[in-house]
């Protein structure tokens, strides 16, 4: 199964439905992009499930209607369990960015956590699930694939935001406060917890 958002809505790519409230079910193969697109854009639908029969061969055809575009980044933990969150443009969210050529994604993971939050030390843990979003830019359509990984460090310094990235707050959240922040976030970001 796949799940990729588009306006924060989901788009279940599976072989199996256990339909969801008011989302529509429809036969991969007889839907097109742009009936998708309105689909979605639609305020009377939480999301789409397209359903298949080869999962794999259908997600690649899927991601042939997009610029694909890979990231990386960090679900953050402290000695105390807290949760490192970035604030921007008016929503929590967690720390990442592309990856760069020649970049593993464990490499662009750190360095965008590092880059984005202002500070150094992370250890990789584990990887986590990837994410994947769509978004229109000048016109044209992209698949973001985020690649996850849970991370620690032992920092207790001043964190200090990536301001051109438009981040204007980084804070480490304990359980109480990241509970308060999901309610702020994207869809994609919640599936992690």
């Amino acid at each position: 199964m796949y799940k990729v958002f588009m306006n924060d809505k989901p788009i279940i790519i599976t072989d199996s439905c256990e339909k969801l409230n008011n989302c529509e079910v429809h036969n991969f193969h007889e839907i097109n992009f742009r009936e998708l697109q309105n689909k979605i854009n639609s305020i009377d639908v939480n999301g789409v499930y397209l359903i298949s029969k080869n999962i794999k061969a259908d997600w690649e055809k899927f991601k042939s209607n997009f610029k694909v575009i890979e990231a990386a980044g960090g679900l953050v933990k402290n000695r105390k369990d807290e949760t490192l969150f970035i604030y921007r443009l008016g929503k929590w969210d967690l720390p990442k960015g592309h990856i760069e050529k020649n970049e593993t994604k464990q490499v662009a993971a750190v360095r965008e956590v590092e880059e984005e939050c202002g500070f150094s030390g992370l250890i990789i843990r584990k990887e986590l699930n990837s994410t994947y979003h769509v978004f229109k830019f000048k016109e044209r359509f992209y698949l973001k694939v985020t690649y996850w990984f849970l991370m620690n460090t032992d920092y207790e310094g001043e964190l200090t935001p990536q301001i051109e990235e438009d981040i204007s707050e980084v804070i480490f959240k304990n359980n109480s406060d990241t509970k308060e922040a999901l309610k702020n976030t994207y869809e994609n970001i919640k599936l992690l917890f």
